[in-house]
């Protein structure tokens, strides 16, 4: 009998993997792509010499490199030795973990594929936010929004501004961060089409409907804009204020009294241009520009961006462009939000950023160079957006974070103007750079009121200089600061609600769905650490938790200056908010995209379930085979034969006893140059059939048995980069499962549903269940006649049981490809079919 002490230790590297309690690596929990800086940050309680680590590969427990490329960062807080680990020369594929002494990193893949799916996945939080009707929840708010406040002539009127996204955890909405979200989704999918998919319909509900999910969120967004601009000359900055702060509640349940009666409406905020007072508490509004600016910009670019989807609105909105730029004209100055009990506003000071940019959009959308020429005088009084090396700001006081006008000059054709704002673009940067180069983090950021979306905002500039200008000088900064969302920081936590699921993230973030109990705020990014004495002067921010959840104080790991805590009642660190997620994703598309490019493959389109991959490219007439099998093959010879008659390479997944019981059929599978992969080892059953969104393993037992898998298909000379996908035992798992694998660097996938070829395995015995071979062609072919099987994962089983007489790959598999090679179907291979 083989001793499996070495499978055990391999596996605890997985679970466990920390073996010292006073000294930590932090990683990038999502991975790394091949080719792309990669730097861990290793830190200790204790004064610690390291001089060398190890990067070991996860599934062999073998050391693949040792690396001496070490930077010490002195002190950090309790952390008496921190250093800057760099094993970016290190690109090929696999999973691995890095061990400093006694000391391992939680494990972490490298592919090309870490980043595909991230940049959807912020849209389900901004689909929980939605005003209106609301898809999480299936209901509606704030329907009767809202009554006029500050107009001369219309206010206490009645305007129909239903819409829109709620701001964070509270239910207001402000033009000044919705504009800012809507043109960062909208920049996102202009530069990375590709990095989208189509899996709600524009309600924010399950099913495709044709459009990108972002287009219907970025449809969303400019439909409630333009409610806010009913007409020429009439912009509305702010729904609701801070009379909304009664206690957390769901958004259909929001009864607030604004003095139109419990729930029956919210104040609707005309953009004056003067201060605006309720209460004791008095804005600094010197005009209206920063709003009119992001109106023009939303509405310039979103008319080209839609035209070809909703052409009547594009039209309607490229009408209001002009009109709200000159009204920023009219009016220079900064316009902002309102309070009424607390001082709490958005205190933004800056406008001719906005101004620039609506300026450069009716530029792009008109060819008329009087735009160019007023967007530069604008740039040009403000070279670089102030808290770029600052040590400190006031709440959105220099908003938009990043000035978008900026890299749209430095873009034009004219080398003089071009020049000058990459001059822009590049100060703030080295501002920026020059607070972050000594720390262990190399994090240059002020930890100001949501920190994390200055971070977004740098993470942004530092790519698009880096493309505008090809100078890769800062490329580690921004590494780091990516890396820092996602673990690579004092916390070890991602910063970015169950992304990734399998890691460490904000488990009690500041949410009314959470309070509830009905969810959590999936994808939301959450505001981050804040100074230590901002946190200590905020009303009401306390750490209480909700009992029998995970959430962390993280004391032990505070720095001296700033603080990030887990807990639902911490408002300053742990609320995710709208703006900062939207912005975030243009950046991870652009991840996405870079991972494609370096796999050369033109983008990720397979259709994605729980995070399993369940059909491949649906615009390509393209089908992939696969073969499942736990312990029978008696389908062997039909199988091999018919594929070898039409050339086709399918994909085969055995469990490990199947791969002790059948080496023969393994190893002719492989020379006939078949994928041969993992169904598990020990064909477990994941969750009970009546309750899929529980569990029946732990993520340990989980592993364990991938392990103990791919172990046996080393035996078998089948290594993890042959075979980096998995079928899950009887075809059946959740997003939990999916995560676990993928943490492991094994992507799940699955069949296509629909043609019912899973049922070959039926026997007569089960009665209605079962399914003969000519029903279930005959249900293909209807399928295939009704909506077509492109990109279909088609099921079959490798072998069954001996009361099925009527195997259907004795036969009906030849007459099967036949008919569909005949209708113009190729048979791709699975990796290549799935782009990996």
């Amino acid at each position: 009998m083989k001793s499996n002490h070495w499978l055990l230790t391999v596996a605890l590297t997985f679970i466990v993997l920390q073996t010292k309690a006073d000294a930590w690596i932090r990683i990038n929990q999502l991975g790394y792509l091949p080719q792309s800086v990669k730097v861990a940050v290793f830190m200790s309680e204790e004064p610690t010499d390291i001089q060398e680590y190890a990067l070991v590969d996860a599934f062999t427990g073998q050391t693949v490199r040792t690396f001496n490329s070490i930077k010490s960062t002195g002190k950090m807080g309790l952390m008496k030795s921190t250093y800057r680990l760099n094993f970016s020369d290190f690109n090929q594929p696999g999973t691995y973990y890095l061990k400093a002494g006694k000391v391992v990193s939680p494990h972490f893949p490298i592919n090309n594929h870490v980043y595909n799916g991230t940049a959807d996945f912020l849209l389900n939080y901004m689909r929980q936010q939605r005003c209106g009707y609301n898809p999480f929840l299936k209901d509606s708010c704030h329907v009767h929004d809202g009554y006029i406040l500050y107009h001369p002539t219309k206010t206490g009127q009645h305007i129909d501004v239903r819409g829109g996204w709620h701001d964070a955890t509270d239910y207001l909405q402000y033009t000044t961060t919705s504009a800012n979200a809507i043109y960062q989704m909208m920049f996102a999918y202009q530069e990375n089409p590709e990095s989208f998919g189509d899996f709600y319909d524009a309600a924010g509900l399950p099913g495709a409907n044709g459009i990108p999910d972002i287009v219907d969120e970025i449809k969303w967004g400019l439909d409630w804009l333009n409610r806010m601009n009913p007409a020429s000359g009439e912009l509305y900055n702010q729904i609701a204020d801070d009379r909304d702060h009664a206690g957390m509640r769901l958004p259909n349940e929001d009864k607030v009294d604004y003095g139109y009666g419990p729930g029956n409406g919210r104040p609707v905020y005309f953009c004056s241009g003067e201060p605006q007072v309720r209460g004791q508490f008095m804005n600094t509004t010197t005009g209206v520009a920063s709003t009119a600016g992001k109106y023009a910009s939303c509405f310039a670019l979103g008319a080209r961006l839609l035209k070809n989807f909703y052409p009547e609105f594009a039209a309607e909105i490229e009408a209001k462009a002009d009109a709200a730029y000159q009204e920023g004209v009219k009016k220079p100055g900064a316009c902002q939000t309102a309070s009424v009990l607390s001082p709490y506003i958005y205190e933004e000071d800056n406008w001719v950023d906005d101004m620039e940019l609506g300026a450069m959009e009716l530029f792009k959308s008109t060819g008329d160079l009087t735009y160019l020429q007023q967007a530069v005088e604008y740039g040009r009084r403000e070279p670089v957006t102030p808290w770029m090396g600052a040590d400190s700001a006031r709440h959105y006081q220099w908003y938009p974070f990043m000035n978008m006008g900026h890299y749209h000059l430095a873009k034009v054709n004219n080398d003089r103007l071009s020049k000058e704002f990459i001059r822009n673009m590049h100060t703030g940067i080295v501002r920026t750079y020059e607070k972050a180069v000594e720390s262990p983090f190399m994090h240059g950021i002020p930890y100001t009121w949501c920190s994390n979306n200055l971070t977004t905002a740098m993470l942004t500039q530092c790519r698009l200089y880096r493309e505008a200008t090809g100078d890769e000088s800062y490329k580690e900064m921004e590494a780091a600061m990516l890396d820092w969302l996602f673990g690579c920081n004092p916390w070890g936590t991602s910063m970015i609600v169950e992304l990734p699921l399998y890691g460490d993230y904000p488990s009690q973030p500041h949410s009314s769905l959470l309070n509830a109990g009905v969810g959590n705020t999936t994808g939301g990014l959450v505001d981050g650490p804040v100074y230590r004495t901002i946190f200590e002067s905020l009303r009401g921010v306390n750490m209480t938790g909700i009992p029998g959840t995970p959430g962390q104080d993280y004391e032990r790991f505070q720095p001296d200056l700033m603080v990030y805590h887990d807990a639902i009642h911490d408002y300053s660190t742990n609320e995710p908010t709208m703006d900062g997620t939207a912005c975030l994703t243009y950046y991870l598309s652009a991840m996405q995209k870079e991972g494609m490019k370096q796999a050369n493959i033109q983008g990720d389109k397979n259709v994605y379930v729980n995070g399993g991959i369940i059909r491949t490219d649906p615009s390509k007439k393209q089908i992939t085979l696969v073969f499942t099998a736990a312990d029978k093959a008696d389908g062997a010879n039909a199988i091999i034969s018919t594929l070898k008659k039409y050339g086709i390479k399918g994909g085969f997944f055995f469990t490990g006893e199947f791969y002790e019981l059948y080496p023969e059929v393994v190893k002719r599978l492989r020379t006939e140059g078949h994928l041969v992969g993992s169904h598990s080892y020990g064909h477990l059953l994941y969750m009970p059939w009546e309750n899929r969104d529980s569990l029946l393993v732990t993520r340990e037992q989980f592993e364990q048995d991938m392990l103990k898998s791919y172990a046996g298909m080393r035996e078998a000379g089948i290594e993890y980069k042959d075979a980096p996908v998995y079928i899950p035992p009887y075809e059946y798992y959740n997003k939990e499962i999916a995560a676990w694998a993928k943490n492991m660097g094994i992507q799940l996938i699955n069949y296509t549903p629909g043609t019912m070829s899973n049922a070959d395995y039926t026997t007569p015995d089960m009665g209605q269940k079962y399914r003969s071979s000519k029903f279930i062609y005959d249900k293909i072919m209807e399928v295939e006649k009704k909506e077509g099987l492109n990109g279909h994962l088609m099921l079959i089983h490798f072998g069954t049981d001996d009361r099925r007489t009527d195997k259907f790959y004795n036969g009906y598999l030849d007459k099967m490809i036949k008919t569909l090679k005949r209708k113009g179907y190729t048979f791709v291979p699975v990796l290549e079919a799935i782009g990996m």
